[in-house]
C-alpha cells in the first residue's frame, strides 16, 4: 500500500470557496494584524462623536482597501 507523502507547502494562503485562509507562520503574520485592522477600524470611528453617516463613509473605504490588498497579498503568496 502506498502512502502518501505530505510535503511542506510553502504557500502563504491557500484559496478556501473563494476566499483565501493562512497556511503557515507567515500567512498568519500577515492575517492577524489584517483582522486586527477590520475590527479596530469600526470601533475606533464609532468611539468617536461622529455621526453614522461619517462614520461609514470613514470605514466603508478602509474596509474595502483592506480586503483589495489583502486579497493581492493572499493571491500572490498561494
Amino acid at each position: 500500500m502506498k502512502q502518501k507523502s505530505h510535503k511542506k507547502s510553502n504557500k502563504w494562503f491557500i484559496k478556501v470557496r473563494g476566499s483565501y485562509l493562512p497556511n503557515n507562520g507567515a500567512g498568519w503574520l500577515t492575517y492577524v494584524p489584517y483582522l486586527v485592522y477590520l475590527v479596530g477600524v469600526p470601533v475606533l470611528a464609532f468611539s468617536e462623536h461622529y455621526g453614522l453617516v461619517t462614520t461609514v463613509l470613514v470605514v466603508l473605504p478602509n474596509w474595502v482597501a483592506a480586503v483589495a490588498v489583502m486579497n493581492w497579498v493572499a493571491a500572490n503568496h498561494s
